[in-house]
């Protein structure tokens, strides 16, 4: 039997609306989940860490601006309507020169700074 939505849940997310709830650069918050998955938009600028997911590939999709994911070995710049999966295990760093608008996708769960830790951790499973 499949579970059904509940008439009042049945009203589109949108990007834009939940964007400008998020004050804080650097800091994902949870639109939505799929399965195991959760959706999550972030606003960005300026440098991060080097990190990885040893457990997981992660989904960058970018709304607004430009993105580069800096790799050890070069980079990749991905614009408004574009998306790029870093593969599990790849050491990365995202770089914004101005403001980026993007949504994530990755399981519960995962620390947007990997095992690497440090000041620009954030905490999981905030919601807006």
């Amino acid at each position: 039997m499949t579970e059904s939505i509940e008439t009042s849940d049945r009203k589109p997310i949108k990007f834009s609306e939940k964007l400008e709830m998020i004050a804080e650069l650097w800091q994902p918050r949870v639109i939505a989940e799929m399965n195991d998955y959760q959706f999550k938009l972030v606003r960005i600028e300026g440098d991060f860490i080097w990190h990885d997911h040893p457990e997981t590939d992660e989904t960058f999709i970018v709304l607004d601006g430009i993105l580069r994911i800096d790799f050890r070995d070069g980079s990749v710049q991905i614009g408004p309507g574009e998306m790029f999966v870093v593969p599990r295990g790849v050491e990365h760093k995202p770089f914004a020169e101005s403001e980026v608008r993007m949504l994530l996708i990755e399981p519960r769960g995962v620390l947007n700074t990997g095992h690497a830790g440090g000041e620009r951790t954030a905490q999981n499973d905030r919601w807006i």
